[in-house]
C-alpha cells in the first residue's frame, strides 16, 4: 500500500545502460574524427534513441494507464522541467557572452571593427527574417493547441501541434539552406565560431523540440491527454517557447545588430 502522494519509481534497466551508452557517444565522436569511422558513433545515437524509446514509453505507461502520477507528482515534473529550462538559458547565456564580448571591443586582431575585416555577414531581411516569421507563427500555433487542449476541442488541438511541427521542420530545412550559402565557416576566427555555433546548437534545439511536439501529437491522437492531465505536452509547449525566445534573441543581436 502507497502511503505517499508521490511516485515511488520500481526498478528500471534504463538509467544504467544510457549512461553506458552517452560514455560511448564521445568516444565514437573522437573515432570519427581522429580515424574517420562512423561505426561507432552510428551504433550509439541508434542505441540512445532506441533506449530513450523504451524509458519514455514506461513513463507513459505509468502516468497514462498506472495513474502514478498525482497532482504531487506533476507538480515536480512542472518544477524539474522549469529547472530545466533555466539551466539551458545559462547554456545560451555564455554564448551571447562571447558574442558580446567580441563584437563590443574589437581586438586588433580582427581588424577593430565588427563584423570582422574579410567577412561578409548574411542578409538581415531575406531568410533570417523568414524564418523569425516561422517561429514566431509556430508560437501562435503551439498557443492554440494548448488552449484547445484545455477548453476540450481535442481536433483544434491537433491541427495546432500539426502546424507547430511542420513549421519547426521547415525552419530547420531553411537554417540549412543558409549555413549552405554562407560565405563564411566555422573557422573562420570568432565570428565564424560564436556564430555557428550559438546558431547551430539553436537549430538542435529546434530538432529536438520538434521531436517532442511530434510524440506529444502521437500521445494525442491516442487520447494521452485531457484537460486536466496534459504535463507532457505542457513540458514540450514551454520547451518550444523557450526556443522561440532565444531566435529573437540571436536575430536581433547577431543578424541585426551585429551585421
Amino acid at each position: 500500500m502507497h502511503r505517499t502522494p508521490y511516485h515511488l519509481v520500481e526498478y528500471s534497466p534504463w538509467p544504467i545502460i544510457a549512461s553506458t551508452v552517452m560514455l560511448s557517444l564521445p568516444l565514437g565522436f573522437i573515432s570519427y574524427t581522429r580515424f574517420n569511422s562512423l561505426n561507432l558513433l552510428i551504433m550509439a545515437m541508434v542505441a540512445m534513441a532506441l533506449i530513450s524509446g523504451m524509458w519514455w514509453r514506461d513513463i507513459i505507461r505509468e502516468s497514462t494507464y498506472q495513474g502514478h502520477h498525482t497532482s504531487y507528482v506533476v507538480s515536480g515534473l512542472k518544477l524539474g522541467v522549469a529547472l530545466f529550462i533555466l539551466s539551458e538559458v545559462c547554456f545560451f547565456f555564455a554564448f551571447f557572452w562571447a558574442y558580446f564580448h567580441s563584437s563590443l571591443a574589437p581586438t586588433i586582431e580582427v581588424g577593430s571593427v565588427w563584423p570582422p575585416v574579410g567577412i561578409t555577414t548574411l542578409s538581415t531581411f531575406s531568410v533570417p527574417l523568414l524564418n523569425t516569421s516561422l517561429l514566431l507563427l509556430s508560437g501562435v500555433s503551439i498557443t492554440w493547441s494548448h488552449h484547445g487542449l484545455e477548453s476540450g476541442r481535442l481536433k483544434s488541438s491537433m491541427s495546432g501541434l500539426l502546424i507547430t511541427c511542420m513549421l519547426g521542420v521547415y525552419f530547420t530545412y531553411l537554417q540549412y539552406t543558409e549555413y549552405s550559402e554562407a560565405s563564411f565557416a566555422i573557422s573562420d576566427g570568432i565570428y565564424g565560431s560564436v556564430f555557428y555555433v550559438a546558431t547551430g546548437f539553436h537549430g538542435l534545439h529546434v530538432m529536438i523540440g520538434v521531436t517532442f511536439l511530434f510524440v506529444s501529437l502521437v500521445r494525442m491522437i491516442k487520447y494521452h491527454f485531457s484537460r486536466s492531465h496534459h504535463v507532457g505536452f505542457l513540458a514540450a509547449a514551454w520547451y518550444w517557447h523557450f526556443v522561440d525566445v532565444v531566435w529573437l534573441f540571436l536575430y536581433v543581436s547577431i543578424y541585426w545588430w551585429g551585421s
